[in-house]
């Protein structure tokens, strides 16, 4: 009954956050207010005892699969150079720099469990980056380039942590094991992502070509396939975590085939926006209802240890996230000038990206609940049964981290962007024009092909005039996209562009009103609920189609 209560009370500060971060008179970033929350609810219980293995099951694999599937994928493969130097490179070089600074400034936790603590705060958040940068106006490709690499960076994080807890444990460490398995965590953890998603997708083929599909089971399949990548790649020692983000990417293009129906993918969408925001909730909330735990479990070892003060922790959670801004910004500028280098080498010209741009990268490496998660998995003994040296210090530490960067990102990054102008990269509105245009192109090639073979079915003359005329209303809206997207009007296509808006505008306000007298209608019982329920069905689909 307890897990029960805990499970409904974090429902209700997910909704509660929803509605408290739009009443508040101050901006505030969902992910604090719901952290928050978390911190009121611990105090009203007797807490939860999260297992690491059990939360990273429950819900990275769904959050993972989904940033994978929603990633624009030709911003991930052009940058993938940049993304890859993040996700391994930097890692590696905050393990060893944040590192050394730990043991430097605590001599009392060994350099092993340093090292273990700098790698599991090495890695950013893809659930903590998407939730500032929902608030944050950072341009597109930077944003692109964070995604990617939160999504990349959790495998060798997890591996250099793994290794380093490892080192404490034995007292060895094998550069040459670390590679290989590492390797292995990476490439298996993709295959075995890539090869779920393709084999359920061709056993959902093959049951809805010979016994037809229910539209619920199709998305509640979609549901599982992320489940089912990650245990696949846990059993084989392979990285889930990388296996459920592949099965997102190939998600993607498994989609491109079309076989999805139109109701379908509506209603999926919509079950994962929901899934999103209720998972994406609930792990900050944990994230708060862990924290008054941690930090007394924290003071505790300090009052124990004699040697330090309290306001000492302070200083250890400031100096570590000052740390690994810093060693974060000399990465990013040591990249970009080596990026530099290497195109004037190919005789090529390239500017400086903005000031602003560099050090934004360096704040927005956000830490969140994967770096709880594996913080918290450090064994409580060693091999002789002696406690595991500055064990709930690492864990505070880590936690605090974790608050700092939200903090930083959330409060600096609006700022520190506003006003950015960044030139675009590439012409978006071609691309949506050229599409609009060749999709109405194919549309009156299907109308006038439907046309014809509905007159070879009919011997009537009467039929052929119906079936002509029906042919040139429809393909009046079409003709209509290709005369504006195609220049072929006498109407500039700025024009075009303001006209169009107009008319959305007005289609809108037509919807609406039909809608509130449907509403009328049925208050006043003139129409059953039925009829009313299908009717704004229809309306609130043609209205999402406006927008």
């Amino acid at each position: 009954m307890h897990s029960i209560e805990i499970v409904l009370a974090m429902l209700l500060a997910v909704a509660a956050s929803g509605f408290l971060v739009r009443v508040l008179p101050f901006s505030l970033p969902l992910p604090l207010v719901q952290i928050g929350l978390g911190a009121v609810i611990s105090f009203s219980n007797r807490g939860v005892d999260l297992d690491p293995e059990l939360f990273f099951l429950l819900f990275l694999p769904p959050l993972l699969f989904l940033d994978g599937w929603r990633i624009p994928k030709q911003g991930l493969f052009r940058d993938k150079g940049v993304i890859l130097e993040l996700a391994l490179g930097l890692v590696v070089f905050t393990v060893l720099g944040a590192g050394f600074l730990i043991h430097w400034m605590i001599p009392a936790m060994p350099l092993p469990v340093a090292f273990a603590l700098a790698a599991i705060i090495s890695p950013t958040d893809p659930v903590a980056v998407s939730s500032i940068a929902s608030r944050a106006p950072i341009p597109k490709r930077l944003l692109h380039i964070l995604e990617g690499e939160s999504l990349l960076n959790d495998a060798s994080g997890l591996v250099c942590f793994q290794f380093a807890v490892a080192a404490m444990l034995t007292g060895t460490f094998s550069l040459a094991t670390a590679s290989v398995t590492f390797l292995w965590v990476a490439l298996a953890g993709f295959a075995c992502g890539i090869g779920v998603t393709y084999a359920v997708n061709i056993l959902q083929r093959w049951i809805a070509r010979h016994f037809g599909e229910e539209g619920g089971s199709s998305i509640l399949v979609s549901l599982l396939i992320p489940f089912a990548a990650y245990v696949l790649a846990e059993v084989v020692h392979a990285s889930g975590i990388l296996a459920a983000v592949a099965a997102g990417i190939t998600m993607s293009y498994v989609e491109l085939s079309g076989r999805a129906g139109a109701s379908v993918r509506i209603q999926r969408t919509a079950v994962w926006d929901m899934v999103q925001f209720t998972l994406n909730g609930i792990v900050f909330t944990l994230l708060g209802e862990q924290l008054p735990g941690i930090l007394r479990n924290a003071m505790r070892s300090v009052d124990e240890s004699g040697h330090l003060q309290p306001w000492w922790l302070a200083v250890y959670v400031g100096a570590i996230s000052l740390g690994l801004m810093l060693l974060r910004f000399l990465w990013v500028w040591l990249s970009l000038r080596w990026s530099i280098l290497k195109a004037r080498a190919r005789g090529e010209t390239r500017a400086s990206p903005n000031w602003r741009i560099i050090v934004a990268t360096s704040l927005a490496g956000v830490r969140g609940a994967i770096t709880l998660a594996g913080v918290l998995t450090l064994p409580l003994a060693l091999t002789d049964g002696s406690p595991f040296p500055a064990r709930d210090l690492a864990i505070f530490l880590a936690a605090a981290v974790i608050m700092v960067s939200l903090l930083v990102a959330a409060i600096a990054l609006p700022r520190l962007l506003k006003n950015l102008h960044v030139p675009e990269e590439s012409d978006e509105q071609h691309e949506e024009d050229l599409a609009r245009k060749s999709a109405a192109r194919a549309a009156l090639v299907a109308v006038e092909g439907e046309r014809q073979k509905l007159a070879a079915t009919s011997h009537l003359v009467e039929d052929g005039e119906l079936f002509t005329a029906c042919a040139e209303r429809v393909s009046q809206l079409y003709q209509r996209h290709v005369d504006r997207l195609g220049g072929e009007a006498d109407i500039a296509p700025e024009q075009a562009r303001r006209i169009e808006q107009v008319e959305r505008q007005m289609r809108l306000a037509g919807l609406r009103a039909e809608r509130a007298e449907l509403f009328r209608l049925a208050r006043e019982r003139k129409i059953s609920d039925e009829v009313s329920r299908k009717l704004v069905r229809n309306l609130d689909l043609l209205e999402t189609r406006q927008r």
